[in-house]
């Protein structure tokens, strides 16, 4: 065998035991008379002793060792002189006697250490030795528990674990799809599954009531900061429930996660909160509940005093920062160039010190007398020693910047740690979008969401108010899950494909498999998915879902280590009946 013991596993009272060992060397240090290698494996470190005096052929083979060289090492455990309390193996070492190298090692591009001094995209490069480090590799370990514990809860409750086709048939909602030419049938393509949405509609319609899998999705999107183009997810369905239900089964499922891998007892419900109000008081739709700061609107009490800045415009809104009143000039003004960032696109910033005293100081002292600002302060619950920051414009805008700002402040005055957990369930939201450019009503979730029953008089009068019977589950301002209850009505679903601009055609071209399923008695049903990446990551501290998995794309969507994608060989196109233009 290759080794006895793992390079974590040994303790005091080994001493004594002959092991044998097997791992990469991390690092060697050649001390005169004495050589020392630390031995790692996935388990840990071990470290080897090769005393010149007792074994001097031995110890010479030890000083050709190199950093990630493969070896295999046998000898008596001993208790060490010099103990090393930072690892576990700290108290024990072994005096080799028999050295083999199972493998040499070029010199790595970068240390395979904890801190390491690669760069993200060679590690990415080099991900097979990224791997090898432990943050990386802790990352993933957690990933597998994770998965292990959704898997248990889920079948404690029932569920059944079900796959779903990979190749199936593309859709026009949604994001664009990742297509798969047929070679056995000419100019015909398969999709890549944005989620396997219909197959457990249609699992529901079968009868199996409550389904999950860990699934991998595809989503060909413009790639943005921390996105990829194939992710997982926890994907969930269950049949004859309400919204109710599903928020109470599967907020137990977060309560046990948050359990078994952060020790936090959430014994209360988890805060509801409507998606006009997560928009109005927070400017998105996934709001950061650690810390409070919330946007107040103060269009009525500033307007027609003059300042025309703030009469010219739609929406004026405010938060205030805590103990903040003795920021510099210098750091209003970073603050400012924040806001005008093109992401945000502010015009500037006006600010107002909430003095110890109970007196105020502004950018806008001309226009506002001390009972105007007082006005202000009372609007937005501040106190004094806050700072008041005021952003103007379009409403969707001001409220889209006033929520970045939050965020920026929360993040300088130190209120977004990662040690601390909010969750909430946004629900209400609007079940449609209105795009101007092809001017018409798009799914604000997918086409198969149900309105809510009470304001289901408003679809031929009112659409655009009408509200979905959706979800999302938010933590620490992550949007780490979704969903919604279905229609399951066969008319209700046609009337819902007119609204979003489908002919009776398009529609039966696209889903008519559905369609026909519905017809045989489709129960109520609904579900929910969660970002599973997003959420190893949040529990890692990470805020890279790159770090949680394996072999990730870069933010281009390549996989620079296999360099992928990559060009086909005229052969294979021809073959497809394709041609690259």
């Amino acid at each position: 065998m290759y080794r006895t013991h793992t390079n974590g596993e040994l303790r005091i009272e080994n001493v004594g035991e002959q092991t044998t060992l097997s791992g990469w060397v991390q690092k060697a240090r050649n001390l005169g008379g004495m050589t020392f290698v630390d031995l790692r494996d996935r388990y840990g470190i071990t470290q080897l002793v090769f005393d010149m005096d007792t074994n001097k052929e031995l110890c010479e083979k030890a000083r050709k060792l190199g950093r990630e060289f493969v070896i295999q090492a046998t000898g008596k455990i001993s208790e060490r002189s010099n103990k090393n309390k930072n690892i576990p193996t700290g108290d024990i070492e072994i005096i080799v006697n028999e050295l083999n190298i199972l493998n040499s090692s070029d010199v790595p591009p970068f240390t395979i250490e904890d801190e390491s001094d690669g760069g993200e995209e060679i590690r990415m490069k080099y991900r097979y030795l990224d791997l090898r480090r432990n943050p990386i590799r802790n990352a993933l370990f957690l990933r597998s528990k994770m998965a292990l514990e959704v898997r248990k809860y889920l079948d404690g409750m029932n569920f059944i674990e079900t796959e779903t086709p990979v190749l199936i048939k593309s859709t026009p909602e949604g994001a664009r799809d990742f297509v798969v030419p047929s070679r056995m049938h000419q100019g015909q393509f398969y999709a890549l599954p944005q989620s396997p949405q219909v197959f457990k509609q249609l699992l529901m319609i079968s009868g199996f009531d409550r389904y999950y899998q860990i699934v991998k999705c595809f989503r060909d999107e413009d790639f943005r900061a921390d996105r990829q183009p194939e992710f997982t997810q926890i994907d969930c369905e269950m049949a004859f429930i309400d919204q109710e239900d599903i928020l109470k089964m599967f907020e137990g499922l977060a309560k046990y996660m948050f359990k078994t891998f952060k020790n936090i007892d959430f014994t209360e419900a988890f805060q509801r909160m409507s998606y006009q109000e997560a928009m109005e008081r927070y400017g998105n739709d996934k709001p950061d509940l650690r810390f409070d700061m919330a946007i107040s609107e103060l269009t009525g009490l500033v307007q027609n005093k003059g300042f025309q800045v703030f009469d010219s415009v739609e929406y004026v809104g405010a938060i205030s920062a805590p103990n903040c009143s003795e920021y510099t000039r210098k750091q209003i003004d970073a603050l400012t160039d924040f806001v005008k960032k093109p992401q945000i696109g502010a015009t500037g910033l006006v600010f107002v010190r909430y003095n110890a005293d109970g007196t105020f100081k502004s950018s806008v002292d001309k226009f506002y007398s001390q009972e105007d600002l007082k006005m202000w302060a009372e609007k937005l619950n501040a106190k004094a020693g806050d700072l008041i920051l005021v952003l103007a414009g379009s409403k969707k805008k001001t409220l889209t910047g006033l929520s970045e700002l939050r965020l920026e402040m929360g993040s300088i005055l130190g209120l977004r740690d990662k040690n601390k957990f909010s969750a909430l369930w946004v629900v209400d939201f609007p079940l449609l979008d209105w795009d101007e450019e092809s001017q018409r009503f798009h799914a604000m979730h997918h086409p198969f969401t149900s309105p809510k029953p009470e304001d289901l008089h408003l679809i031929d009068s009112n659409p655009a108010a009408i509200r979905a019977n959706a979800y999302d589950f938010v933590i620490n301002g992550n949007e780490i899950g979704g969903g919604s209850i279905r229609i399951h009505d066969n008319e209700l679903q046609q009337k819902m494909f007119k609204l979003l601009g489908f002919t009776p055609e398009e529609a039966n071209n696209q889903f008519g498999f559905l369609m026909n399923a519905f017809k045989y008695g489709a129960p109520p049903h609904g579900g929910v998915a969660f970002g599973f990446d997003r959420w190893v990551a949040l529990f890692q501290g990470t805020d890279s879902i790159r770090d949680v998995i394996a072999f990730p794309k870069n933010n281009a969507g390549r996989d620079v280590m296999i360099d992928s994608p990559s060009v086909l060989a005229d052969d294979q196109l021809k073959e497809l009946s394709l041609k690259v233009l």
